[in-house]
């Protein structure tokens, strides 16, 4: 594909462009899932990726699996109103389960045939397994690695349909938008810079676990969806919702211990070797996340330490991958796997309607950078690929609809005329910005701290503004992204004075929060 003015070229015009009817930005399950729709429609779909490799996208890492609602969908809409401490949308959560079966049915079993563990009675029955907060068995899974089982194959399905085209290595750098309407989205490939215009725009980027020190997520979580949709002007909300993981291993390198570990018996032991969940809440180790994440926490603090007791279960049948993953660190699981918080997910994105249509016109957004509304201000286990999964089928199929009629318009100048940026530059940029986030955006939050964020990341910003201004490579980008995203992070934390799920307020006078108040107070919400 030719080159644009981005990087001292032609300009482009409608004989030197690229065109397409849908660009999908990402190619974790929800990417896929729009791409999926777009091309069952009939629709020419370009997806665009960073990813040089299925491991780059945040639904490989996925362990638990992909709740259903089987045959019971209100006592799964309770579970996720009960999860999400009353925020979520009842609307977007009856979109959710009413199309769980028929999405999982249609695309995991019969297109993607993955190959869901089975009860052991050999009828070639699904087995179910259970995750916290939830009040029954519900959720499909491959071992402790669904995300994996799902992604390389549905990837390959799409490298094989003719109406898909597949370009990784690939970053999105900002939309093309013109009166109120996207168009497309500049990308860099191979250190070239052009314009992709599109009739629909499908967003699917992923997370944010690039923002923190200790994440469960891939290392290219950068927020580059939301912080394109919020410079081009699209509606972002719930961002102060960041979900930590409450059992991603405490060691370097953390890597997630699935819920699903917990939903089969393993216990939470503090350094005196105490069970501590039940005198913090009524379910113990199924409690909400946050509430897990925060007890983890202080009981970390108060003991010296946390570990999964996974001796209740046969831990090596049951979970094989993460028995195989804790003998490679050199984890004794006979003495328990050492466990701390790290961020999981962020339960707000750009805002999204059932559709998975943001503010913007053509411009959609789908999985974990879209704000549907399901998750409120914490997020049910094992529903994220549910989300992407139904979310990305119905935006794919609403793209097709709006999406026919790709414009050529005019593409920023991308300018590239200064040197190169100095070494370890992004690297430095990142390592401060983690440090903000880790100190005053994590699971306890202060007013006081939230203004030095506030004030730290826009110092930041400005610096990295000056050097977007001249220079255009992905790294750059990446870190203006995840700049404008910790900033959103914050003003939404500081505009918000109710504590509640994720967004967890404390006293600035007290060292120290009553976690079991704090949870108990969680625990009466409806």
């Amino acid at each position: 594909m030719p080159g644009t003015g981005a990087n001292g070229g032609e300009t482009a015009d409608e004989t030197d462009t690229t065109t397409v009817e849908t660009l999908v930005v990402g190619s974790g399950v929800a990417g896929c899932a729009a791409a999926l729709a777009a091309a069952r429609a009939g629709q020419d779909v370009l997806l665009v990726t960073k990813a040089e490799r299925p491991a780059d996208a945040t639904s490989w890492w996925a362990q638990g699996g992909v709740a259903v609602s089987r045959e019971h969908p209100e006592a799964f809409k309770q579970d996720i109103l009960t999860a999400s401490d009353g925020a979520a949308d009842p609307d977007a959560v009856d979109v959710l389960v009413e199309n769980a079966n028929d999405a999982v049915e249609d695309v995991l079993v019969e297109t993607l045939d993955v190959p869901f563990d089975t009860d052991e009675n050999g009828d070639g029955e699904f087995a179910y397994g259970r995750e916290a907060a939830h009040g029954e068995r519900r959720i499909l899974h491959v071992n402790a690695s669904t995300g994996r089982h799902v992604l390389g194959p549905f990837l390959s399905h799409l490298d094989d349909h003719p109406n898909v085209a597949i370009r990784e290595d690939t970053a999105a750098l900002e939309l093309l938008t013109r009166e109120g309407r996207v168009h497309g989205a500049m990308v860099q490939s191979v250190g070239t810079v052009e314009p992709v215009y599109a009739g629909a725009t499908v967003l699917a980027t992923g997370g944010i676990g690039a923002l923190y020190d200790r994440s469960t997520n891939p290392t290219g979580a950068t927020g580059d969806g939301i912080a394109m949709a919020a410079l081009a002007g699209a509606d972002v909300t719930d961002m102060e919702y960041v979900q930590f993981h409450p059992t991603a291993y405490a060691g370097d390198e953390p890597f997630l211990l699935s819920e699903a570990v917990r939903g089969e018996g393993a216990l939470l032991r503090n350094g005196d070797n105490e069970r501590f969940m039940p005198e913090y809440h009524p379910d113990a180790e199924l409690a909400p996340r946050d509430v897990v994440a925060r007890t983890v926490a202080a009981e970390r603090d108060r003991t010296g330490d946390v570990v999964l007791d996974v001796s209740p279960l046969d831990f090596e049948a049951e979970f094989p991958d993460l028995a195989a993953k804790c003998e490679e660190r050199g984890i004794d699981v006979e003495t328990g796997v050492p466990v701390s918080p790290a961020e999981h997910f962020v339960c707000g994105g750009i805002d999204v309607d059932s559709r998975g249509r943001a503010s913007l016109d053509r411009l959609f957004a789908v999985g974990e950078c879209s704000r549907t509304g399901v998750h409120g201000a914490n997020r049910l286990a094992s529903t994220s690929l549910l989300e992407g999964l139904v979310w990305g089928l119905r935006a794919g199929q609403a793209a097709a609809a709006d999406g026919a009629d790709p414009t050529v318009v005019e593409a920023p100048d991308l300018r590239d005329s200064d040197p190169a940026l100095p070494e370890a530059f992004a690297e430095e940029k990142f390592g401060r910005l983690r440090r903000t986030t880790e100190e005053y955006v994590g699971l306890a939050r202060t007013p006081d701290g939230l203004r030095r964020a506030r004030a730290a990341i826009r110092r930041l910003k400005g610096e990295v503004d000056a050097y977007v201004r001249t220079r255009t490579s992905r790294e750059l980008y990446e870190l203006r992204a995840a700049t404008v995203t910790g900033l959103l992070i914050v003003r939404a934390a500081s505009e918000n004075a109710e504590s509640r799920g994720c967004h967890h307020l404390v006293d600035e006078s007290a060292e120290t929060t009553d976690a079991g108040e704090e949870n108990e107070a969680h625990a009466g919400r409806p």
